[in-house]
């Protein structure tokens, strides 16, 4: 049986935490290094981290020290384990930490290395067009995803996954090959081979400054922006409203949409009337309209849509880019719930000439 100590912090590492402790026959899970207690979610509370909850419920001893801490080598080596098992754990690792067990230090990273490493490979992978990705188990090494390879596994990337699809099904993917991948390699049936040299592309982390949304490109390109940033840290644009358009009704205005009937009178005083409001939107989930209807039916989209501009209907919210409209199919407004998109134009008044930018 091999003694692991078992280093991660977010909800993709969860799977592999918890397909290793069940499997009691080849492992022991004797601790889980994992970062502190940190302020999450809206309400701004202190709280343990999906590695530090899935440990507590395992009943396994929680580590939260700090490794880079010349005392961390002496409670690590008082933990008893032969081998290190990583998930996204979030801190570099010192090499006389690497050295301090026996059978070494062993990272799940979900790219096929050498491409991808870093912070961000799945939003990368997507971001980029990459039809197919990942999972890797190599041994950790003072590089940066450098180390010597273990076992691979290959998975598809649809067209519609965001990368939270994929991460979701990497993490149960990788938990399976990080467990199969630690068993041969401590009975001695699986030799490390060594990383392709050359070229690769590195997986920078992504701010919510490079997820703001840009229309200014072709559709393909804005759809995999929107998808490789959901769910973090989450896509956005500015909404402006434009001006309000209809026809004059007794101290009112009536606001229309694009075949829509004449929509309920807005006060000319009304706030929502505003001419030029700007507000963040996040767009949760688009796709690309591959063959839009140009028959001015009321499923149609205008043959030419400029970059940002907004067209919408009762049951759709088209946007133009260099190239195809794309159509917005789940948003959310700062601080709103999220719902489908053609449900928030109805209640947004967009004004004539409405934007993204």
């Amino acid at each position: 049986m091999l003694r692991v100590l078992f280093a991660g912090t977010p909800e993709a590492a969860v799977p592999a935490l918890e397909t290793l402790a069940a499997d009691t026959e080849h492992f022991e899970v004797v601790a889980v290094l994992t970062r502190p207690d940190a302020v999450r979610g809206r309400g701004r509370r202190l709280s343990a981290n999906p590695v530090k909850q899935a440990a507590r419920s395992l009943d396994i001893p929680v580590l939260e020290c700090d490794p880079s801490e010349p005392s961390f080598l002496d409670e690590l080596k008082a933990t008893g384990a032969q081998a290190g098992a990583i998930v996204a754990y979030g801190k570099i690792l010192r090499q006389p930490v690497l050295d301090a067990l026996p059978m070494g230090w062993y990272n799940l990273h979900f790219s096929l290395l050498p491409q991808w490493r870093g912070a961000a490979p799945v939003q990368r992978a997507i971001w980029s067009g990459d039809s197919l990705t990942g999972a890797t188990v190599f041994r950790l090494t003072a590089g940066m995803d450098t180390g010597p390879i273990l076992a691979q596994s290959t998975l598809e990337i649809g067209k519609h996954d965001t990368s939270g699809d994929v991460l979701r099904r990497l993490s149960q993917e990788g938990a399976r090959l990080l467990e199969a991948a630690l068993q041969a390699m401590a009975d001695g049936q699986i030799a490390l081979q060594e990383q392709p040299q050359g070229a690769y592309e590195v997986a920078r982390k992504i701010t919510s400054k490079d997820a703001r949304i840009r229309f200014d490109v072709p559709a393909f390109a804005a759809d995999r922006q929107i998808r490789a940033c959901t769910p973090d840290p989450g896509a956005w644009t500015m909404l402006h409203l434009g001006s309000d358009i209809g026809t004059t009704k007794g101290n009112g205005r009536v606001h229309t949409i694009a075949g829509a009937k004449a929509g309920a009178e807005v006060p000319e005083d009304s706030s929502q009337a505003s001419v030029d409001a700007a507000q963040m939107l996040h767009v949760l989930r688009a796709h690309v309209v591959e063959e839009p209807d140009t028959t001015g039916g009321s499923g149609a989209v205008p043959q030419t849509l400029e970059p940002g501009k907004l067209f919408v209907t009762k049951k759709h919210v088209w946007v133009g880019t260099l190239s195809a409209p794309l159509e917005l199919d789940e948003v959310k407004l700062q601080g709103k719930k999220a719902m489908p998109a053609a449900d928030w134009a109805r209640g947004a008044h967009l004004g004539d000439g409405a934007y993204l930018e």
